[in-house]
């Protein structure tokens, strides 16, 4: 096994109250590619700034190797000093590095290089720090968030570039797909200690309640071990005083032991306020359309009707016109054409991405209460708002806390507890995902998926579009946006399922009516519908065929995680649990593959019989 080049242990770190590092260990090697997980508030991004050298422990050791070079990404880059960025991300290069790789990154960044950095938008400050960390090469790569406020585009283009690296990568992120596809280990931040997954991400929540029923089971134990050791002390036969004495000392450490145990954080658990049903139509627009200072449409003659109980997204590049045409269909900016009409009976709550709605020098309780006492109504019952704030991990002592005070995490999960208090029947959700932990995420999910009334949400998360929306908007030519927008069934994956259906199918359709056209003359339209009406006998094949190889790589899938399940494997096979790791992702892939090429087919085949 190689040496590492990064290795934190027995690391501690607190600030005036409980430990938020306790012991905390963290090894990176050549090559690794390890994603840091756990709750807000967990220490993460404290441990990545130790790793970084940004903060200094309290105790413990840390060792750099002295040749491996290190680029962090902090949540928030400092650009004090640089009057443009192609200066900012220079900075970033070593003597030896290549300076033609600043170009190349900022453009396919989409930056010029020429662009003040104190006039940044969030999204191109952080495609900025991208190229500044990246541009080196380094050997070790430390990634706070690194999605955040990136478009899909940009997202994928990252995940490519990560995968293409040849340094070790240790990266925080909330964005599942992300972390599935760029991580081969996990390291858990629980309760100030670290435990470690030599497994990507995709592995990681069925390895952590696993980790917890076993944690919980010990507990368990130890209560019932010292119920009986009380029982012997005070009714069993009387022994020699020495072992009475000893027998008292461990039961003393028992019930420390016992006592001092931190169980887990608790989960969010929150009830939606139901509200009164809306009209079965919710909004209605009509050949919209809408342009700036004269400019190209950023939504161009687009009509829709949504019903109560849908759930729509809304993806595309920044700048496409993503948020202008949910302002325009929730009434918050008019149309230059067309119009939009809404519903009877809406009750409409929308949880802003920048979280403007929040009054720094408000404090929590007057913030979910509207200042109304100490209590809030949630589907008609009275509930104490520090019992409301439990339910959201917020302890009571915060109740007079600002809001100042919050992380960005804290101040999420905040509107979200206030949004899901008061009686709605649609949601509007700008881009709710951001800089919420794994568990809260869930939490949303939940509650959107559960959601009676009908919600429209803006997100460039995958996972979560995939889980929740019942169709997706984006735009119809997304390298080059101009104003037409095309509704999808389904979430993110089925929307370029489809795509890439369509895609294949005007090329086959084009292909078959320039071989069916006489020479000499245009193909015609008829011609190609004909060649396009029946699926050729390849497709047919490979429509039959494709369900019985899926079946069977995912019996030699599940055979290699059992085989991998093996603790024991790693410790005295390591090139064999290496090789086995290459052969499941191999596997996973071809899968995947499989799974997109039978849905293309199925749907071609149900679009030509006309169901």
């Amino acid at each position: 096994m190689a040496p590492p080049i990064l290795k934190l242990d027995a690391i501690k770190l607190s600030f005036g109250g409980a430990p938020l590092l306790d012991g905390a260990e963290l090894q990176v090697e050549p090559g690794d590619r390890i994603c840091l997980v756990g709750r807000n508030g967990s220490g993460k991004s404290t441990l990545l700034k130790i790793a970084a050298g940004q903060v200094e422990p309290q105790s413990g050791e840390i060792f750099r190797h002295p040749s491996a070079t290190i680029r962090y990404l902090p949540q928030a880059p400092d650009f004090g000093g640089f009057t443009t960025v192609q200066a900012y991300a220079e900075a970033g290069l070593g003597p030896n590095d290549d300076p033609h790789r600043v170009n190349y990154l900022l453009e396919h960044l989409g930056l010029s290089g020429t662009e003040d950095p104190q006039t940044l938008s969030g999204g191109e400050a952080r495609r900025a720090a991208l190229a500044k960390v990246l541009a080196p090469q380094p050997d070790i790569l430390l990634l706070d968030e690194p999605t955040n406020h990136l478009d899909l585009p940009t997202i994928e283009w990252l995940e490519e570039e990560l995968l293409r690296t040849r340094g070790a990568l240790l990266v925080i992120s909330h964005d599942r797909r992300f972390l599935e596809r760029v991580s081969r280990a996990t390291v858990w931040l629980d309760r100030g200690r670290s435990l470690r997954l030599d497994r990507g991400f995709e592995h990681f929540e069925a390895w952590r309640d696993s980790v917890l029923e076993a944690e919980e089971l010990e507990q368990h134990k130890l209560g019932r071990q010292i119920e009986r050791e009380e029982h012997w002390l005070r009714y069993g036969v009387t022994a020699r005083r020495k072992r009475n004495m000893r027998r008292l000392s461990e039961l003393k450490t028992m019930r420390a032991d016992h006592r001092g145990h931190k169980g887990a954080q608790g989960r969010i658990t929150a009830q939606v306020a139901e509200g009164r049903d809306s009209g079965k139509l919710v909004i209605e627009a009509e050949d919209i359309s809408k342009s700036y200072d004269g400019g190209a449409p950023v939504v161009r003659d687009f009509s829709m009707r949504i019903n109560r109980g849908d759930c729509i997204g809304i993806v595309g590049p920044n700048g496409a016109g993503k948020t202008t045409l949910l302002k325009m269909l929730i009434g918050e900016l008019e149309p230059d054409t067309g119009f939009v009409r809404h519903g009877s009976k809406l009750d409409i709550a929308v949880l802003d991405q920048r979280r403007e709605v929040l009054d720094p020098e408000e404090t929590l309780a007057h913030y979910l209460t509207d200042g109304r006492g100490d209590n809030l109504l949630v589907n008609g019952e009275a509930k104490h708002v520090t019992g409301y704030m439990k339910d959201f991990l917020f302890q009571p002592e915060q109740a007079r806390t600002p809001i100042r005070n919050l992380s960005g995490g804290e101040k999420a999960r905040l509107v979200l507890a206030r949004i899901l208090a008061r009686p709605t029947n649609l949601l509007i959700l700008d881009e709710p995902t951001n800089d919420l932990d794994m568990e809260t995420l869930d939490l949303l999910q939940e509650v959107v998926a559960s959601y009676a009334g009908t919600v429209i949400l803006v997100s460039h998360d995958r996972d979560f579009l995939d889980r929740t929306v019942t169709s997706t908007l984006a735009p119809a030519n997304p390298d080059a946006p101009d104003g037409r927008w095309i509704a999808y069934a389904g979430g993110y994956t089925d929307m370029l399922a489809q795509r890439g259906a369509e895609a294949r199918e005007k090329k086959r359709a084009a292909q078959d009516a320039g071989r069916s056209a006489p020479s000499g003359s245009k193909p015609s339209q008829g011609a190609g519908r004909e060649a396009a009406r029946k699926l050729s006998y390849k497709q047919k094949f490979a429509l039959e065929s494709l369900p019985v190889k899926i079946e069977e790589a995912q019996a030699r899938l599940a055979k290699i995680e059992a085989e991998m399940a093996d603790p024991a494997l790693f410790a005295k096979n390591p090139d064999g649990f290496a090789a086995r790791a290459k052969t499941h992702d191999a596997l996973k892939a071809e899968i995947e593959a499989m799974e997109a090429e039978w849905l293309e087919l199925e749907m071609l085949r149900e679009e030509m019989e006309g169901k």
